[in-house]
């Protein structure tokens, strides 16, 4: 018997809210605490940081080893997400973010 596999459907596999115009194929949810001291670390570089126009969601993305990112996503409501990342993918993905209107880089 075959068996397939959909995104979303396995446990613990991770998703990014609907709001956000990509998907990553390697992304691991990380606790408020964990990823908080890891986006505070001095070593921590951000890369962008990003607003949804309307729906006031706000996503910044960081640097953390030469591998790793994190993205931090917070909600209208002001709670924080936080998710890891493969660098490389991450960098590829947030081409969708520049081309998509509803998103702005925040400088």
């Amino acid at each position: 018997m075959a068996v397939h596999n959909n995104r979303g459907e396995s446990k613990g596999s991770a998703t990014l809210p609907a709001v956000v115009p990509f998907d990553l194929s390697h992304l691991t949810r990380q606790s408020w605490e964990l990823g908080k001291s890891t986006v505070q670390d001095d070593q921590t570089v951000v890369l962008s940081r990003w607003t949804h126009q309307h729906e006031q969601w706000r996503l910044s993305a960081f640097k953390v080893t030469s591998e790793t990112a994190i993205i931090c996503i917070q909600t209208p409501v002001g709670r924080e997400r936080f998710y890891g990342a493969i660098q490389s993918e991450l960098q590829s993905a947030v081409q969708k973010l520049e081309m998509n209107p509803s998103w702005q880089q925040v400088t």
